[in-house]
Formats: structure tokens, sequence, C-alpha cells
């Protein structure tokens, strides 16, 4: 069996990667507004570049720009539309462990992509290498999950209108980014791991959400904007229960969601966290569809610590159970830094968690 030849690859990647510092150090500076934004983008794509060879060194197929212009996965996409604006509150979930907490999203206006949100990102990204160039996109349903919902109220009294401005956006965008080359798109969304933990499923229903209801919404919503999405092109979903500072926001396995999300969301595959018991088991993979791709998320992308090659080929082996080994990959279980803070790992760390995907893939599946 040789290495997956279309993405997503037998050793992939979520796509976060740790900033240099310095990158970090321009950011700052750019905040203070002691360099213009052209100064700042110069380091951005010296960084970019840098961070291209780093994957390209280790061996990966999937090439991302480690996300280096943004300041959260999340965020900094959505902020790119019209009506989209952020504030120092919290959400409401927070992270374990950590005392700062992301911006609370806003939604202030009526949502318009006026101008590319992150087109630009993925032209650059793709000109940086000859490899599979590999973009990530937050899903739309973050907007909702994780924003204010007065504002979202006051700007939209009927949802549906909400949830039609906000899909034409983002068709916007992924269109140019498909004409632009991109081949590889992944929607991340932590909203339907983080609905396996009974304590968010009680703050869903504090905001007026049926936590049984919402995942088959919220996988509407993700097919919604991916309706018109080339068959070239292949599209994955990643989850996970938080990653922030090596942090946490959820517990839970995939039970609860698995049927309705494994079955009704449109996707090639489902990059998967699953590097702590707080994943739970693999049983619930009984419900992905025949043909679609899951990648496995036995690394862990928080601790320095490096995973045992035997271990990791036992829990594929353990899933192997419940989706067939050739539509089985390796990956760690999320980014190394979902925002410029990174996680607690050294870049050290992050190549050699970055190697053993591969390394452990060229085992189980053949060079």
């Amino acid at each position: 069996m040789s290495i997956a030849a279309r993405p997503p690859f037998r050793a992939d990647h979520v796509g976060s990667l740790l900033r240099p510092p310095e990158l970090r150090e321009a950011r700052a500076s750019a905040a203070r507004g002691e360099i213009d934004r052209a100064a700042l983008r110069a380091v951005e794509d010296q960084a970019i570049r840098g961070v291209v060879a780093l994957q390209e060194s280790v061996g990966l197929q999937s090439i991302t720009d480690g996300e280096f212009r943004r300041d959260w996965w999340h965020i900094d996409f959505l902020r790119g539309f019209d009506g989209v604006e952020t504030s120092t509150q919290s959400f409401g979930v927070k992270f374990e462990g950590a005392d700062e907490q992301p911006p609370l999203m806003k939604v202030t206006g009526k949502i318009r992509r006026s101008r590319p949100s992150m087109l630009d990102h993925f032209a650059f990204l793709k000109s940086a290498t000859t490899r599979t160039a590999k973009f990530c996109l937050p899903s739309p349903v973050m907007l909702h999950a994780r924003g204010d919902r007065p504002t979202l109220k006051a700007t939209y009294p009927d949802l549906a209108e909400f949830w039609s401005d906000l899909t034409a956006a983002y068709r916007a965008e992924i269109r140019a980014l498909c004409e632009a080359g991109c081949t590889y798109l992944q929607i991340d969304d932590t909203t339907v791991a983080m609905m396996c933990d009974p304590k968010v499923r009680e703050q869903v229903r504090k905001l007026g959400d049926d936590p049984e209801r919402l995942p088959g919404l919220y996988a509407e919503q993700v097919n919604a904007v991916l309706r018109d999405v080339p068959r070239d092109v292949t599209v994955a979903i990643h989850t996970c229960r938080g990653n922030f500072k090596s942090t946490w926001m959820a517990s839970g396995g995939y039970d609860p969601i698995a049927e309705t999300v494994f079955t009704r969301m449109n996707v090639n595959a489902f990059f998967l966290e699953y590097d702590t018991d707080r994943a739970g088991g693999f049983e619930p993979l009984r419900f992905v569809p025949k043909g679609k791709k899951v990648v496995l998320g036995l690394i862990s992308s928080k601790v320095p610590t490096l995973e045992a090659k035997d271990d990791l080929k036992r829990r594929i082996e353990a899933a192997a159970k419940y989706v067939p080994l050739e539509n089985l990959c390796l990956s760690p279980q999320c980014g190394f830094s979902s925002t410029h803070h990174g996680n607690k790992v050294t870049v050290d760390d992050q190549r050699r968690k970055l190697g053993l995907a591969l390394e452990v893939a060229r085992d189980v599946w053949g060079a």
C-alpha cells in the first residue's frame, strides 16, 4: 500500500505551526504602530518561506503557511467580512488552565464579502511550494457558536437571513480560492466535538439552543458553504476540544454527535482528535460512511513528549476495526499554534512530532 497520492495524505497535519521570534516581535511592533503593514508583511513572507521549507524537509506532502498571518485560527478570517467585529469580552466557555481567553466576535452589521478575506494568504503559499498547498478556514458555524448572541439577534432578528448572508460570503471566498488553484481545503470546526461534553451542552441550552439538534444544523451550514466546490478539490473537516497554549476546553467521546456529523457532513475526510482519553474510544467511527477518510489525531501537539511508535501502530490497528486501514491516515491531534501564542512545545519538538507521523505512516502503509 503506497502513500496516498491525493489528500489527505497518510501523514498529514492540521495546519498551524509555531511562530518564530522575529515574526512575534514584528507583529508586536506593528500593533504598537512602530512598523507599517508593508514591513510586517515582509517579515511574514520570510517566515512563511522558512516554515514551508521546514515542512518540506520533514517530508510532508501537505504544506500550509502555518497560519503565520493570523493571531487566531478563526477570528482573523471571519473579521475579514463586513459586519464582524471583536471585543475583549470572553465568549463564556473557558480554556482549562489559561488566564487569557479569545476575544468575543460580534455581528454589528450585515455580513458581506466586499473584499477577499484571505485569498492573498493562499496565493503566496501556493507560490512558495511545489507540493500540495493546503488552506485552512474556520467553519462558518464558529460565528454562531462563539459569537455574541445579543448583537447577532439585534442585527439578524431572522436567523435564516444570517445564515444566508454568511453562506454567500463563504461561497465567494471559497470560489476565489479554488479559482486560484486550491485543491485541498480544511474546515476547522471545534463545535461538534465540544458538544460531546455535558458542560458544553448545558451552556448551549443556556444560550437557547438544543444540543441534540444543533449538530445537524451545523452540518447543514457547512454543507451549504461547500456546495459549489469542484470535485477535484479535497475538503476535510477538523474538529477538536480546544487548543490554546496547550490547554483545552472540553472532554467527551464522539458518541453524542457521531452519527449525525459523520453521515450528514459532505466532506471527503475527518481530522479527529484522539491523542488522549478525553476523546473517548474509536467505536463512534462505525458511522463513518464507506470510502471517506479518517485522519487519526493520535500525536499530541500540546506536550513535548514523543509518542512511542508501537503505541501509535496499535491504536491505528484498533481504529481499523471500524474504518478500513486503507481509509485511515495519521496526524497530530491539532495545530501547534492555533493562536499566535503557540503551544508549550519547541520548534524541535514540532519537527520531531511531524517526523514521527511520517515514520509511522511509512511503517503502516508503506513508502
